[in-house]
């Protein structure tokens, strides 16, 4: 659901973390990033919107301000949307390399 609310918006290389084997403080990582402040805002305002939508609850966001690195925690699942230089200097995806990806569906037309 989150994958699918930061494309619904053209977050770029969105990519879905399980984190399960790998760490002990969530079960999923959502990474995304956009290339402008305001698109990250606008990406980070979706996924906050879909989880209010679900009745899930927020337990912190951060960086939003800053827009460079948005960090949304719903407890089980973490969505991080970078602007493309704090994606590229951070590089979740190389530090959390055990972490297997998940193939997301596409939404049919």
């Amino acid at each position: 659901m989150i994958a699918s609310a930061a494309r619904a918006k053209k977050a770029e290389g969105v990519v879905v973390l399980d984190m399960r084997k790998v760490c002990n403080f969530t079960d999923f990582f959502v990474i995304s990033s956009a290339a402008s402040d305001r698109k990250i805002r606008t990406i980070a305002d979706a996924i906050e919107d879909a989880l209010s939508k679900k009745g899930l609850g927020l337990k912190k966001k951060e960086g939003y301000r800053e827009a460079s690195w948005v960090l949304i925690d719903s407890g089980n699942v973490i969505a991080h949307v970078f602007s493309d230089d704090a994606r590229q200097f951070y590089a979740l995806e190389r530090l959390w390399s055990k972490a297997a990806k998940l193939k997301i569906p596409r939404k049919k037309k």
